[in-house]
């Protein structure tokens, strides 16, 4: 298995995982155009697509999934209250929306997935844990917190993504008003470096041997700050740390160095 990365941050989200040749997106916040760019990249046709998995409703979550939809015939997964948003937000799509139950695994062609809550200021928002023939990709961004729901299903991930969204410095001495500031330092808000650094370390100390951070903020925080923070939570550990690109290309693989573009 793989995870490929086609963008991650405030802009929009978007990735995917593959086994051989099928392969499950996760998230559709980024143009159809992109998505097909990065898929084509990747050498996945979108109409291989398995499924498409949305996390919450946010717009740099799903802002290219109504175009996208066009391209693919793949069912698309939400926990119920995403599904629901998703409905209403694209009507003419209803019935491509499928409810998908939380902490409840099912199979998707050759993929066991389950979703699990995260904390964020939204009516229900889920990371995603995929696995196939024993190897097993997990990701959990837009959270406030680290939950013992989360440690639970992102242990054992031989690949994980997890939030490094900002410096807490950088976001105090930025330009955010206060009740901007306040929402991402809120428990339902966004995790900073030094929170993914302590839970990078509980991970690699499970045995997670590949890391990628996810959506760093443009404004408050430094792609080279977030790694320099969690690398050395984990100095003692084999564990490689990535960050993902706001927009462009990362392919880690479970077994090989990973692929930038």
């Amino acid at each position: 298995m793989d995870l490929t990365v086609f963008a991650s941050g405030s802009t929009g989200n978007c990735c995917l995982v593959r086994h051989g040749s099928e392969g499950v997106l996760i998230d559709a916040g980024i143009s159809a155009r992109r998505i097909c760019a990065g898929l084509a990249e990747a050498g996945m046709d979108p109409a291989a697509l398995t499924a498409v998995l949305i996390t919450h409703e946010h717009t740099d979550h799903i802002s290219g999934l109504r175009v996208f939809l066009k391209r693919t015939d793949a069912p698309v997964y939400a926990p119920e209250l995403v599904a629901a948003a998703l409905r209403r937000e694209f009507p003419e799509h209803f019935d491509r929306f499928g409810t998908f139950p939380l902490e409840t695994g099912c199979f998707l062609g050759p993929f066991e997935v389950l979703a699990f809550p995260t904390p964020h200021d939204t009516l229900q928002s889920a990371g995603w844990r995929v696995s196939a023939e024993g190897t097993v990709v997990a990701l959990a961004t837009d959270t406030g917190r680290v939950t013992d729901v989360m440690r639970r299903y992102l242990a054992g991930a031989d690949i994980a993504l997890i939030e490094a969204n900002h410096d807490p410095d950088m976001l105090r001495l930025g330009p955010y008003p206060p009740s901007l500031k306040r929402r991402i330092l809120s428990d339902r808000g966004h995790l900073s470096n030094h929170d993914c650094a302590a839970l990078a370390a509980e991970l690699a100390r499970g045995g997670t041997k590949r890391i990628v951070l996810g959506h760093l903020s443009r404004e408050n925080n430094l792609p080279g700050l977030a790694l320099r923070t969690v690398r050395a939570a984990l100095a003692d550990t084999e564990t490689v740390v990535y960050a993902a690109p706001e927009a462009g290309f990362l392919r880690v693989e479970t077994e090989a160095a990973p692929c930038f573009a």
